[in-house]
């Protein structure tokens, strides 16, 4: 089942790049008393995902973090090395980068995409949603072309 708004989000573990290397991090730690922006991409280093969606997000950060934003965080279904060396390559120290190197979240979230196709295995749908407190505010799913989960759109509905 897809997650919608007012759902409370799944729990579940991201790994993100530590100071001492790959390190799990909850989802109640990200989500928990916080509003986050969580944006997704179907792969690091894509080429929509690297030329618009995460650059995006680099460039209209501090607007959205002045609209109350605690987090702006980027989840992709790609391990926490390819994670980490994405977002060092695009500028994006400020992102919380999620690796969900296996699509669990993305699965859990029911926000799965099937990039076999491609060669890409299982992959995340492009999306984007404000979570409050762990209970989505927002949720723009982009089925093809790339509008609803933009930066853009995101500060809009802020």
């Amino acid at each position: 089942m897809t997650i919608k708004v007012g759902d409370k989000v799944p729990e579940g573990t991201f790994t993100i790049m530590g100071s001492e290397g790959p390190t799990g991090l909850s989802a109640s730690e990200v989500f928990n008393g916080k509003k986050v922006v969580l944006f997704a991409v179907p792969g690091a280093f894509t080429p929509t995902c690297s030329v618009a969606h995460l650059p995006g997000f680099v460039v209209q950060y501090d607007e959205i973090i002045a609209k109350g934003v605690d987090t702006v965080a980027c989840l992709a279904v790609n391990d926490v090395f390819v994670m980490n060396a994405w977002g060092k390559s695009s500028n994006a120290e400020n992102i919380l980068m999620l690796a969900d190197g296996n699509g669990t979240y993305a699965a859990a979230l029911g926000l799965e995409l099937d990039g076999s196709g491609f060669g890409m295995g299982v992959r995340s749908k492009r999306f984007a949603m404000i979570v409050n407190d762990g209970v989505v505010e927002l949720l723009n799913v982009d089925e093809g072309k790339f509008e609803g989960s933009s930066a853009e759109a995101v500060l809009a509905a802020l």
